[in-house]
């Protein structure tokens, strides 16, 4: 046995001279979307950068001039952990930070943006997270999420109780979420007050729980659920949020509700959209972004129609307070929508969904349903309305990180507040490219080709490619930036990046999403092969070297690459590259959110075995002969760790060559910086190894003999 033990300091290996490497990517600052005050003059963020010199992430806040860009550190003497603008003025700032040692949170209130001026308002006696704050008269409602006893009361883990027995006992699921084995807390969000008295802010009363204990009522939803589940009414007296329908097994069921609580606590929440009720929509999927309108007559929020189903298309709802109604807007839209911002008039609602690889912006007229692109490139991540009407977006591409912008609707112009980091600046949005090819059953399907920013087009030079499949697999490669799977990178190291967007994906439509469904292995995997011939016949892309070409991908991108390894595409490819895939689809019932097989493989393992076994890469074990690395993060519950070691054992016994690079701290994604950058580095050093020129590995995999099904 073979087993090296690896640091990033020790493992780096020399790269071509690129202009963007993965230190680049990581150590690059990261912003928050940018938040702006009531007059749209000022805006805060924050800003955070990770040195790999020093091994320590460092953060801070910035105030920035959105008239002339000029910014500087906010506050420099303290440490901040949230910051809101109070809303009572242009120049008050309340931010929090958690107190030493003993788990505790502070608010601070910093008057005229003089950190001299700040006093403490109140101390919560536990974690906050999701702050959000609305300022009446002369009190500001907060609200915010945490973890809640059993009892209702507030959680402080460094105040908690240490059991001496380690066992927990279970007699219904979940058992463990994402990467979390599930504890008798539950996430909760908490109201309280802050006072002015004597021109200062206090509170006399602790934070109360808003879901009664017992209820089965939980938000934020678990495991990426955050503000966007709960909002404050603009006159202070409701809470409205999202929750799971208690009474479901959250395993097999997506149904969530929108609740209505009075911020009082003084009645128990109620459901809005109960799909039984009798003027409520028959929807029965989950639901999401509950948004009260300024005018304080209605609440925007989403919903899917199918429960089990966790990529139906969302739906736009308005429920009339004070009126037993709810109203669907725009129903033959054919789009996703994400998230809900209301117009100040509360005629219109914005919001952000996936379209034909970008995250658009969207403009709803509520009572006619029309529907406007309001920006059509790249990702929107964040927006804010100015009172001038123009837009504070955040936006990112495929070649540029999340950067603040003022976008004017009237002139389409569009004004960036930040200046571009350093380690970006050799990069181009000239660099990718848009394409479309015949998929299965004669659907276009769209992809993108992203060259090196050294890219020359030449009838004797060729560029190796790397084929990126993306996970979901209702998902999609958007002209977005990431720190996990960044095409961009791989291009400045000298790759031909091709990113398809097959069949499953969203944002073209949801019969594109739904087709997916008992084709797993099917149309999708038609769709790659044909986009491989759709490259290999048209000449204009004959600056890609395909017989020097690697495939990688995770999740479901990874359970297709154990699927092609066993498939003639597998044979195409000089190395593959499998992160926390899926060995055997009969395995699913190891993962938590059961309804996501049971959807996607028509049944359940009992009632359908066939369409489980239908696809299962662990049926073609036989033919695989390409090289391979697995990757996998222990703390992977979505897909467990034994997948990525069934596919290494089988390759390891076949004696095909293979690499396993094993993360004990990380779930299905790698987050630390450190463990990112070993990651990047194994991986350019294993496609590297199989794309040289005098490798023989496609020679050797060629040659092993083909099982078909």
């Amino acid at each position: 046995m073979l087993l090296r033990l690896v640091t990033s300091f020790l493992s780096v290996v020399p790269l071509l001279a690129t202009c963007f490497t993965p230190e680049d990517l990581l150590s690059a600052p990261r912003q928050s979307p940018a938040l702006s005050n009531k007059a749209g003059t000022l805006a805060i963020y924050s800003h955070s950068t990770y040195s790999f010199k020093t091994h320590s992430r460092s953060s801070s806040w910035t105030l920035l001039n959105l008239t002339s860009g000029e910014s500087s550190e906010l506050f420099p003497q303290s440490n901040i952990k949230a910051a809101l603008w109070l809303g009572t003025d242009n120049e008050t700032i309340l931010f929090t930070n958690g107190t030493s040692g003993d788990g505790d949170t502070d608010f601070w209130v910093v008057p005229h943006l003089n950190e001299t001026e700040g006093y403490k308002a109140i101390t919560i006696s536990g974690p906050v997270s999701d702050l959000k704050i609305h300022a009446k008269d002369d009190t500001i409602h907060f609200l915010f999420s945490s973890l809640s006893n059993p009892n209702g009361s507030l959680y402080n883990p460094r105040k908690a109780h240490k059991p001496h027995a380690s066992g927990r006992v279970y007699e219904s699921l979940f058992v463990r979420h994402w990467d979390t084995y599930i504890k008798p807390e539950k996430s909760s969000i908490f109201a309280g007050t802050l006072s002015l008295k004597y021109n200062l802010y206090a509170s006399e009363t602790e934070p109360r729980n808003l879901l009664p204990p017992k209820s089965g009522l939980e938000t934020p939803v678990q495991p990426f659920g955050g503000a966007e589940d709960f909002d404050i009414s603009p006159d202070g007296k409701l809470v409205a949020f999202v929750s799971k329908t208690p009474m479901l097994n959250p395993a097999n069921n997506t149904q969530s509700l929108i609740y209505i609580v009075p911020f009082d606590g003084s009645k128990p929440p109620y459901a809005l959209n109960n799909p039984d009720g009798k003027h409520c929509p028959p929807a029965r999927g989950a639901s999401s972004a509950p948004k009260f309108s300024p005018d304080d007559k209605s609440i925007g929020y989403l919903q899917m129609s199918e429960n089990g189903y966790e990529s139906d298309i969302n739906k736009l709802y308005i429920a009339y307070l004070g009126e037993p109604s709810i109203t669907e807007i725009a129903p033959s839209w054919d789009v996703s929508p994400q998230n809900i911002q209301w117009s100040p008039d509360s005629r219109s609602i914005y919001t952000t969904a996936d379209n034909v690889g970008r995250h658009k912006l969207f403009k709803i007229t509520i009572d006619s349903g029309y529907v406007v692109e309001v920006w059509d490139q790249n990702s929107v991540h964040a927006l804010e309305l100015l009172p001038d009407e123009k837009l504070l977006l955040s936006l990112s591409s495929l070649t540029s990180s999340l950067r603040s912008y003022v976008f004017n609707p009237s002139d389409k112009s569009l004004t960036a507040l930040q200046p571009r980091p350093d380690q970006e600046k050799g990069l181009s949005q000239s660099q990718v490219e848009d394409f479309w090819f015949p998929g299965a059953e004669g659907v276009q399907v769209h992809g993108f080709i992203v060259k090196p920013s050294f890219f020359k087009k030449s009838e004797t030079r060729k560029y190796k490619m790397a084929f990126f499949i993306h996970g979901g697999p209702q998902g999609a490669w958007n002209d977005g930036w990431s720190t996990r799977w960044n095409p961009t990178l791989f291009a400045e190291h000298g790759y031909i990046v091709v990113a398809v967007n097959p069949t499953g994906s969203t944002g073209y439509g949801q019969k594109f999403v739904n087709a997916i469904k008992g084709q797993w292995g099917g149309k999708p995997y038609n769709d790659l092969v044909n986009a491989f011939e759709y490259l290999e016949a048209n000449s204009q892309y004959n600056y890609i070297d395909l017989n020097n070409a690697v495939a990688l991908g995770a999740s479901y991108g990874g359970y297709m690459i154990n699927y092609i390894q066993g498939m003639p595409l597998g044979r195409k490819f000089k190395a593959l590259v499998c992160h926390d895939g899926v060995f055997s689809t009969l395995n699913q019932y190891s993962s938590e959110e059961l309804y996501f097989p049971q959807h996607d493989f028509e049944g359940t393992l009992w009632s359908n075995r066939a369409g489980y076994e239908k696809w299962d890469p662990a049926r073609l074990v036989g033919n695989w002969a390409t090289p391979q690395m697995i990757i996998h993060g222990e703390l992977d519950y979505r897909l467990p760790v034994s997948e990525g070691l069934a596919a290494f054992n089988v390759l390891q016994e076949k004696g095909v060559s293979s690499k396993f690079l094993h993360f004990p701290d990380e779930n299905h994604w790698v987050l630390n910086p450190e463990n990112s950058l070993l990651w990047h580095t194994e991986v350019l050093e294993w496609i590297d190894r199989w794309t040289k020129a005098d490798s023989s590995a496609s020679t050797q995999a060629a040659q092993q003999p083909f099982q078909e099904l």
